[in-house]
């Protein structure tokens, strides 16, 4: 009986079987200032926050955080190659927000993320998108053009989509910093719980290919 609960705890402990590798996945968080941790120190940003929650979980990562804030997605696309070095194995992508926030014409929105997605499955890392939703001062018409890039996207070139990555967070002022724009430590918390599903699919995909 002893043994069959040391056992048992053993297994908690070491986490699912698909994450029992030897080297840790290497990921990049390729986003903008919300992923970048703007207004927070570096261990409660979102990547950071992310890999603990998954270590916990016994799943090994080593993630890097290459948000840079003030990002549009064009400029996202900009910085690909040398944000996302060779030998990384997966792509959370998190960027729009300053598109939407600038009334960015959509359609160049949708032109960098499709080609930030095709160059990537180019250089056969798997990608994660992060969607992002309009403000409601641009109007209707703009807000069906934006949020239906997200999963337009997801759909045609088959990759996971968790639909909008301030889920929880975005308009409560309690989980949002003084700006009302960027999430607080505790708000990135209820982002990284709200989302460990959609990674955990993700990286079990990587890992079953490695």
């Amino acid at each position: 009986m002893h043994i069959a609960v040391l056992m048992l705890a053993l297994m908690t402990v070491a986490g699912p079987a698909w994450a029992q590798a030897t080297k840790p996945l290497k990921l990049v968080v390729l986003g903008d200032s919300l992923s970048a941790g703007l207004g927070l120190p570096a261990q409660q940003a979102f990547p950071a926050k992310l890999q603990k929650a998954l270590q916990a979980k016994g799943i090994a990562v080593d993630m890097t955080n290459a948000g840079v804030s003030g990002d549009t997605s064009s400029g996202g696309r900009d910085r690909l190659d040398w944000s996302v070095p060779d030998g990384t194995e997966g792509v959370i992508v998190e960027l729009g927000a300053n598109d939407a926030l600038r009334g960015i014409d959509p359609d160049l929105t949708r032109a960098a993320l499709t080609d930030i997605v095709q160059r990537l499955k180019a250089r056969k890392i798997p990608v994660m998108l992060c969607g992002m939703l309009a403000p409601p001062n641009y109007g209707a018409e703009y807000a069906k053009r934006f949020n239906s890039i997200y999963p337009d996207l997801g759909k045609k070139f088959d990759v996971p989509l968790y639909p909008f990555f301030l889920d929880g967070v975005a308009a409560d002022a309690k989980l949002n910093q003084a700006d009302g724009i960027h999430p607080t430590a505790e708000g990135v918390d209820i982002i990284v719980g709200h989302m460990m599903p959609t990674v955990e699919a993700f990286l079990r995909n990587i890992s079953e290919q490695r």
